[in-house]
């Protein structure tokens, strides 16, 4: 068995579905509005704003996989464009999809000796650091989308009892 593979796996989990906690951000994000997705609560960070923040890590690390520099800030990590309309939404979540699953199919290309090698620069730590931070990453915010998702939808559902 090849690490990278189960690696690559755990990966695509916590994105389109299939690991231990049975939550993802595909099935999260899919009947959110774009409304309800830049609809802030409680001071919190908005749906669209975690699912860009999110996607902002996983695409600056895919572009090192690509054999790129790394190029991420963390002061530009929230900073999304506007969503105006559910088509700006919709392409946020495709993206955040797509970039997801390029991620996947090149963490299972790494030959597993990769993995510990530095990544970038020593500074980072290696590879299976930065992967797994990433999956980690995805996670935790995972469970904000769906928590904020929750409260929107408990808000509505409170607002059309009265």
């Amino acid at each position: 068995m090849k690490l990278t593979t189960e690696i690559a796996k755990h990966f695509r989990g916590v994105h389109t579905g299939g690991n231990w906690t049975c939550s993802n951000l595909k099935d999260n994000v899919a009947d959110v509005t774009w409304q309800q997705a830049t609809t802030q609560v409680y001071g919190l960070n908005t749906i669209a704003t975690l699912v860009y923040h999110t996607n902002y890590f996983v695409s600056a690390v895919l572009q090192v996989l690509r054999g790129e520099p790394l190029n991420a800030h963390d002061k530009y990590s929230f900073d999304h464009p506007p969503i105006q309309s559910q088509e700006d939404w919709e392409h946020m979540c495709a993206k955040a999809l797509a970039d997801a699953a390029a991620f996947a199919d090149l963490v299972e290309l790494l030959p597993d000796e990769r993995l510990w090698e530095p990544f970038t620069d020593e500074k980072y730590g290696n590879y299976y650091r930065n992967i797994h931070g990433i999956i980690e990453h995805t996670h935790y915010h995972l469970g904000q989308i769906a928590v904020v998702k929750k409260i929107l939808q408990q808000q509505s559902a409170a607002a059309s009892n009265t």
